[in-house]
């Protein structure tokens, strides 16, 4: 359940209108539909669509149980980059969905992984088996997945104590002139637009480590490692800095977006197998794309 509270920017707005500025991937007819079968609620109370939203409202929205999902499996050509009776690690392609959703029913993740795999942990629901974390649609890179729920626990608890190592890739616009740096500000919705995330005061704690790899004429490629796991939380911090990411469609400048999103990649997964107790680290070479942006620069 995903909870908000209504601060002075979010007044005297309906709330089937809020909702869509939360989440774009719902249709507003689906936010009805939730707001109607009481899935949606302000104040712990069912209200109506066109309910005006008032300050330090407290809205609240639930998933609706998945009723008879039938998930298709397909063949996507997914990399299986390592897989036991426990845990997988794939690697997603940037521009692929990591489950299915309002307006991504497939072509997913999870309909290449049922093509993968034997078994897929059941705790997040029919639409979401062996999820255990995501990574933005755009970004590209490992992921690990619960082969069974005892696995699925046990990796939720190490991220829900911060001791899964994450590293990431990414291209920035600008030269950072440090070596490397800690970005500690929190991040919630941006009340400016719903759609996005931004450093604001009232947000989760966030806190992203970089280091400088190699700087070009106008750009700087950096490794990442996470502390926290936001939504957003390496574009909106680089973007805070004032180094947003090449290619970020959301948060980057214009004259730099590109098709494939933002550049980048998450590199290194490393987590404590949940069968041997043993520390198991995987890492993924950057996608052509990348490298091949980086070789332009290079000349």
């Amino acid at each position: 359940m995903k909870t908000y509270k209504i601060t002075e920017s979010d007044v005297n707005v309906r709330l089937d209108k809020l909702v869509k500025g939360f989440d774009d991937n719902l249709s507003r007819t689906l936010i009805q539909s939730l707001i109607v079968d009481g899935y949606i609620k302000v104040n712990d109370e069912i209200v109506k669509s066109g309910y005006i939203t008032k300050i330090n409202d407290i809205i609240t929205i639930a998933e609706r149980p998945a009723e008879n999902v039938d998930l298709e499996s397909q063949d996507l050509d997914l990399h299986i980059v390592y897989q036991d009776e426990f845990v997988a690690v794939v690697e997603k392609p940037t521009g692929m969905v990591v489950h299915p959703a309002a307006g991504n029913e497939d072509s997913t993740l999870v309909n290449g992984l049922l093509h993968e795999l034997d078994e897929l942990s059941g705790i997040k629901g029919e639409v979401r088996p062996g999820i255990v974390h995501r990574i933005d649609k755009d970004t590209s890179g490992l992921l690990m997945i619960a082969k069974n729920d005892f696995a699925h626990e046990h990796l939720s608890e190490q991220l829900k104590n911060h001791t899964v190592n994450r590293i990431y890739i990414g291209l920035v616009v600008g030269v950072i002139q440090e070596e490397k740096g800690r970005i500690n500000a929190p991040i919630g919705r941006d009340p400016k637009d719903r759609k996005k995330m931004a450093v604001v005061e009232n947000g989760k704690p966030a806190i992203t480590n970089f280091q400088v790899i190699k700087r070009y004429k106008k750009f700087t490629l950096v490794e990442f490692k996470l502390e926290t796991g936001r939504t957003h939380q390496i574009r909106v911090h680089m973007k805070y800095i004032g180094y947003p990411l090449v290619g970020d469609q959301a948060y980057g400048p214009k004259k730099l977006i590109a098709e494939t999103g933002q550049y980048l990649h998450a590199k290194t997964i490393g987590f404590i197998h949940p069968n041997t107790n043993e520390y198991v680290e995987f890492t993924s070479p950057l996608p052509d794309y990348f490298e091949e942006y980086l070789k332009t620069l290079d000349e």
